[in-house]
Order: C-alpha cells, then structure tokens, then sequence
C-alpha cells in the first residue's frame, strides 16, 4: 500500500438492541404551588419568614393584628356563659313543675311554659357555642401559616399594610419543589408514528413503569436525576396539534424551578435490531441532505440516510444504512468519494486516528520498498544489526 494513502477510522456497524428516545421540549412547575391569601381584615403586625428560604407546613408566615378578634372572642364567651346561666334557671324551673303538675299544684299551661323555656334555652346555648367557635376560628386567622412544605417567594405585603378577607388579599407564595413537575408535548405525527410502530412489532413498548424521562438542562448537560413518564395527555391542543405529557422528577438540590425550560428525553420504545453509528461520523449538506461516508473495496462511498434521533451520542439511522457496512468516524479531511484509503478501528475512547495500530499497519510492509538490494542484505548480519541498519540508511537518505 501507498505510505501517502490517507487513513481513517472506521467501525463496522452491527445490529444492537436500543431504546427508542424522544426529545422533547418542556417546561418545569412546580407540584402544589400555594397562594398564601388573607382570610380576615386587620393590619399586618409581623412578617416571619425569609423570603426566598424553604417553609414547613403549619409555619407562621405572618401575624394579623388579633385585637379585634380576639375582643369578639371574649364576647361570644361571655354571651355562652349567659346562655349556659338562663338553661341551668329554665332546667330547674321545668324539673320542679315535673311533680307539681302531677299533684294538680300547678296549671298545665305553666308546665308546658316552663318547659318550652328550658327549650329556647338550650338553643341559645348551641347558639352562643356557635358564636364562640366562629369568634375563635376568626382569631385563629390572625396567624397565617403554610398550608405545605415548600419554598417561598418575597412578601407581596409589609408591616402596617391592611389586608382583606372580601377581596382575599394575596400576601405571598409557596411552592413545592421536591419532586417536581416536568409539562412537555409531542406532535401527534410522531405519536401515531410510534404507535405504528409498535403494531407492527418494530419496536417493543416500554412497560409503563419502566418509561424514565431524563431532563437536559438549558446548557446541554444532562440533570443527574432521572424522572418517571406520570400520563399522556388522552387530548390534543387543536391550536398546535401537540399531545401533552408530564414527567414527576426528584428536584433535592433545587436546581429545577417552575418555569425553566428545559428538554426531556423520554424513552418510548425499544428497537431490537437498531444501527447507530457516532454522532461525528454523519455528514449534513447546506440543504439539509445526511450522509455517511463507508469503505467498501478499501475506496470511499457516499451513502445518503435518514436519521430517527439522537441516542446519548450516537445517532439512530432507519434509512440506507445495513448491517455489517463500514462507517467512516474520523479522518474525513483528505478524502472523497471513490478515494482509496487505508482502515484502522476507530477508538471509541478518543485515542487519534493515526496512532496506535493505524501506525504499525502501515510501517509493515514499507519497510522493505526504500531498496530492495539493502534490504536483503540488512537482515543476513543478524537480529540486532537488522534494526540499526535500516534507521542508518533512512537518516542517509534525509541527509
């Protein structure tokens, strides 16, 4: 082989079981998201919390001037001490008329009044119990706490502001970030594509409980928290033409807040007999025409494909592409096609091209070629000599 024949990297392509992924865009919310309103009118006394910082459920987030309420608290316990007084006097009257009505002592009339007392008097205390657990709820109000874990905003409130419980004034917002929802679509072109799929045995479907969606952050780098697929939306959006899905994703060092966009990867499928070759090795064109470059016959061919995706780094070729044909990976700068070249595996690794045993292959055979006389009589001193003898006149020739 000619020393000058460029060389590149290949590897032969083989049939391999994958999973079938989709990359789809998306959007983060948050699991409970929790307006923290007013529900009594009063000034705000205190606001207790760090904005920004993470909250407990039931932590008081803000404190309600309580006089008023609790003035009217002590009223209605008053008005059920009272009621409870006028009941124990129409009880004693009613029980001492029991007997005497009996011995004819007293009317019937009176005895049925006395008795009806003891019966408004009873309802007055339910009444006035009533009043007195409203009073206490109200109170209760002036404290407002965190219905839920999460974290929260700043305060859309300050001290000394008057907050109402007709209009519901809002006064700040909780959200709950671990785990945390992931909201995507996807076309119904591809869906009804991967369904086709699936019916006709191409692709195995992934068990619901085994669908992982993995997030890839604005950056391009991968969040090392895998998610799981929750539903599928059973609705199309007759605007955009978009299925809707969501992804539950664990969110424990909150790098994940609501609103970020984001790009999930979701594993839809399994292809038992997928070809994939390295993401490097596909060409593109201005026109958007993919191709690969192959080696048959040690000369170079261009091959034109389709493409179903990206998988981590490789890419899923349906189209043009077959079994056992030899891919070009790296060296594309000195060939064309029809070009001869010389082969060496590709080292998935990232070790270069022309090391290792692209270098030695060559070097086998073209160590006879400079002379063929030297080189027969080189080797006849001995093994030694034979190694020397040949660096001595290769330097004579550069000289």
């Amino acid at each position: 082989m000619n020393p000058g024949m460029p060389q590149v990297s290949v590897i032969t392509v083989q049939p391999q079981r994958t999973p079938i992924v989709s990359e789809l865009p998306g959007r983060v919310d948050a699991v409970r998201d929790a307006q923290i309103r007013s529900r009594v009118t009063g000034i705000v006394q205190r606001i207790t919390f760090e904005q920004g910082g993470d909250v407990k459920e039931n932590q008081l987030l803000f404190k309600i001037d309580p006089a008023p309420y609790k003035a009217a608290y002590d009223q209605a316990t008053a008005q059920l001490k009272q009621a409870q007084a006028n009941l124990f006097s129409a009880k004693l009257l009613a029980d001492r008329y029991g007997p005497l009505v009996k011995a004819n002592a007293v009317s019937k009339q009176e005895y049925d009044n006395a008795v009806a007392s003891y019966r408004q008097a009873d309802a007055a205390v339910a009444a006035a119990k009533a009043a007195q657990d409203n009073a206490a709820i109200n109170l209760g109000f002036t404290d407002v706490t965190s219905p839920i874990t999460g974290r929260i905003g700043k305060p859309l409130v300050t001290e000394g502001a008057l907050v109402e419980s007709t209009s519901a004034t809002q006064m700040a917002t909780v959200q709950q970030l671990d785990p945390i929802y992931v909201d995507f679509t996807q076309s119904t072109t591809d869906l009804a594509a991967l369904r086709r799929a699936f019916a006709s045995g191409r692709l195995q479907q992934v068990g619901k409980d085994a669908a992982r969606a993995t997030v890839v952050l604005e950056d391009g780098t991968e969040y090392d928290h895998p998610g799981k697929l929750l539903f599928t939306g059973i609705t199309v959006d007759p605007s955009t033409g978009q299925v809707n899905l969501r992804a539950e994703v664990p969110n424990p060092d909150g790098i994940l807040l609501p609103g970020m966009y984001v790009r999930v990867r979701l594993e839809q499928g399994v292809d038992d007999s997928a070809l994939v070759v390295p993401q490097q090795a596909l060409q593109r064109t201005a026109d958007g025409t993919q191709s690969l470059m192959l080696v048959r016959d040690n000369k170079i061919e261009q091959l034109s494909v389709t493409t179903g995706g990206a998988i981590k780094n490789n890419w899923l070729i349906t189209s043009g592409l077959k079994a056992g044909d030899v891919v070009v990976v790296e060296g594309f700068q000195k060939i064309r096609p029809g070009a001869p070249v010389q082969v060496s595996e590709w080292n998935r690794n990232g070790a270069p091209a022309q090391g290792g045993k692209p270098a030695a292959q060559p070097g086998a055979k073209p160590a006879p070629q400079p002379g063929a006389k030297p080189a027969e009589t080189a080797p006849q001193p001995g093994a030694k000599p034979a190694e020397t003898a040949p660096q001595d006149k290769a330097a004579g020739q550069k000289s």
